[in-house]
């Protein structure tokens, strides 16, 4: 037993955990770290499959879906690993991935989370939408990527291959120490999905701690396994999610500026969805202004933050659509 855990949440996801886990228990050392699937209440032949294919692997398994939030949260209470590694369950594995980024957890104390190079399975020389070589966040709560931009994801030519302190590792393959996670109270439960590690490693952040990107680790991303791209239930969690964290991580007196023009640009999002008769956008976009609305004041009892984050970040819309930046390395 290392002192490392790969946890992977499953739901539903028989056929992902057949096609990824077996690379994923092939490419890790047990003598470096577990590897943990945990069930969030699965009907279909999830357990099954984990019982009888994959008897190696440790299985913890709730009577619910929890979402991927409350699941890790649970999970990680049950363990005493010094690190957990959060990895998606439409991941593919390489040699050498949890080497190095175990490695660089313990050569560096001050980092509370790191995250691989994200890859795409089905373009390996392309980086991934979901973290690509780590996340920022600009200064209206957008985030993007080294090796992504809103659409715009780049091939890998080792452009990015220094490591670097980023605002967010993703949440595909994100190795956290585990008491950093637990101290800042884990992920957010109330997003259920989409963006919960972006608010996570915000708020490590503001506790001091480095967010950082190991690019000598690999790993392969499906993307798109729970919701995909365009789906309006995804539209009104990463609107609404979004929200909710510039809320409840800016200082009190950056809060309402930056929520208003927010409001703006998400009004012109809503008209884009209109006008192109994307009704399902649209509505979710109305839904998440709606339920932000109500679900903010839960947060109102927190300490203000003091410092606010994203204060001298780039404004990335402007860059991507008006200078034509579309790569970070044009930034």
């Amino acid at each position: 037993m290392g002192n490392t855990a790969v946890m992977i949440l499953n739901w539903n996801g028989a056929a992902m955990l057949r096609r990824y886990l077996p690379e994923v228990v092939r490419t890790t050392p047990a003598a470096i770290a577990d590897v943990i699937v945990v069930d969030n209440g699965s009907s279909d032949e999830s357990l099954s499959v984990l019982r009888h294919e994959f008897p190696s692997v440790r299985v913890i398994a709730f009577d619910t879906n929890y979402g991927f939030a409350e699941g890790y949260n649970r999970a990680l209470a049950m363990v005493d690993h010094k690190y957990v590694v959060l990895l998606n369950s439409d991941v593919a594995t390489s040699q050498g991935w949890i080497e190095g980024l175990v490695a660089h957890m313990e050569e560096h104390s001050d980092v509370a989370a790191c995250q691989p190079k994200v890859m795409s399975v089905a373009h390996p020389d392309m980086y991934e939408y979901a973290g690509a070589c780590g996340g920022y966040i600009d200064c209206h709560g957008y985030p993007y990527c080294r090796g992504r931009i809103f659409g715009t994801v780049e091939r890998d030519t080792g452009q990015y291959d220094t490591p670097a302190d980023v605002a967010w590792a993703s949440g595909a393959a994100l190795m956290v120490d585990r008491q950093a996670y637990l101290g800042v109270g884990g992920l957010d439960s109330a997003f259920f999905a989409h963006m919960e590690e972006i608010d996570l490693c915000w708020r490590l952040r503001l506790q001091g701690r480095r967010i950082t990107v190991v690019p000598t680790s690999k790993i392969y991303h499906l993307g798109g396994g729970s919701l995909p791209t365009g789906n309006p239930r995804k539209t009104y969690l990463n609107f609404r999610n979004n929200l909710l964290m510039l809320y409840k991580n800016l200082p009190h007196g950056d809060r309402t500026k930056t929520l208003v023009v927010r409001r703006l640009l998400d009004t012109i999002a809503w008209a884009k969805s209109v006008a192109t008769l994307h009704w399902g956008d649209a509505g979710a976009i109305l839904r998440a202004h709606r339920d932000f609305r109500r679900m903010k004041h839960a947060y109102d009892q927190l300490p203000s933050p003091t410092v606010n984050l994203i204060k001298d970040a780039p404004n990335i819309l402007t860059a991507y659509y008006l200078r034509g930046k579309k790569k970070y390395s044009q930034l």
